[in-house]
């Protein structure tokens, strides 16, 4: 602490107690120092950098710099791991930001409601969701969303993975849910499931599998986001089976696996939201539907009250509408 913010002392007498007590208070600068040193932790940790953040804050890349040391300095303990290429945030800083995450929502939902706007649809909504759903199915509705409320601003995350939504600062989830783990605050929109479909020209030329040994002698498309690439994982006589294949063409992503198939390379296996369109225009046929694994619920999820804002409780409202009313997805 600088000279500057030396402790402020007063005296308070106790009426029960006959002895003078001693009270630190921080000066407000002090307090106004210190939200200035999180929020910047919070941007560095953020945009991956240093340089980054300074142009985010509209700071310098130096004030950035005296910020973070002034933070660690305060703490005692190293936030940040820096080289000349890369800013990684330590353990300690990882669950240090995740605190500071918190604070600065609370901050702002506390300014938003003193200001009479808690009732109101308007701050910043963040969004995260499976990349196989968020492009395709969560995108169309944040902008409509967007364009019906000109005060929001909006973060899209598309991650393989569930968030910690309170300490990652997440709102609104969409994902495939396992049945079991369905939470209190979540809604079930919908049910996907993995399907092996090819084109009607391919099947036409080497025939129709009629159980899941059939694969084996039939051209093979992976989509690698979808399934793993070597095998396949179908349900006969009630057991779960992985079917190992060999495979002709193996893509990272489904969409490349969706034209590959439309082009009569072979058959492939993808989620049902994904080719929902072509199977019903007549361009993809699925095959082996009673070999197929159990459906899995598409859940929307958000924070419990009272972290639920309206804006949050409006998207939601919005999102669970345009999800459900949607047959790629039921």
């Amino acid at each position: 602490m600088t000279q500057g913010q030396m402790r402020t002392l007063w005296r308070c007498r106790c009426a029960s107690v006959c002895r003078t007590r001693f009270i630190w208070r921080a000066p407000p600068e002090y307090v106004l120092d210190k939200l200035h040193l999180i929020k910047v932790f919070v941007a560095v940790a953020d945009a991956n950098g240093l340089a980054r953040a300074a142009r985010l804050l509209g700071l310098s890349p130096a004030a950035v710099t005296r910020a973070i040391n002034e933070l660690e300095a305060h703490l005692g303990m190293r936030l940040l791991t820096r080289t000349t290429r890369v800013v990684r945030v330590t353990d300690a800083g990882a669950r240090y930001v995740a605190d500071c995450r918190e604070i600065l929502a609370n901050l702002a939902e506390a300014e938003a409601s003193a200001a009479g706007r808690h009732s109101m649809q308007a701050g910043h909504l963040t969004v995260s969701a499976s990349p196989l759903l968020g492009s395709r199915f969560v995108v169309p509705i944040i902008t409509e969303y967007l364009q019906k409320h000109p005060d929001v601003s909006a973060t899209c995350w598309f991650l393989d993975r569930a968030v910690n939504m309170t300490e990652e600062g997440v709102e609104v989830e969409v994902r495939v849910c396992d049945s079991h783990e369905i939470a209190p605050q979540a809604q079930q929109v919908g049910r996907i499931q993995r399907v092996i479909c090819a084109a009607p020209e391919y099947l036409a030329l080497h025939g129709r599998p009629r159980t899941p040994a059939d694969l084996r002698s039939h051209a093979i498309v992976s989509a690698a986001s979808v399934t793993p690439a070597a095998e396949w994982r179908l349900v006969q006589n009630g057991v779960a089976r992985n079917i190992k294949l060999r495979q002709r063409l193996v893509t990272t992503d489904s969409d490349g696996a969706i034209v590959a198939a439309l082009g009569g390379v072979g058959l492939a296996c993808l989620l049902s939201c994904q080719v929902a369109e072509e199977v019903s225009a007549g361009k993809l046929e699925i095959v082996l539907s009673e070999f197929a694994a159990a459906a899995l619920p598409v859940c929307v999820l958000h924070r419990a009250a009272p972290h639920a804002t309206a804006r949050t409780l409006a998207f939601v409202a919005l999102a669970v509408e345009r999800l459900r009313a949607n047959p790629a997805l039921n």
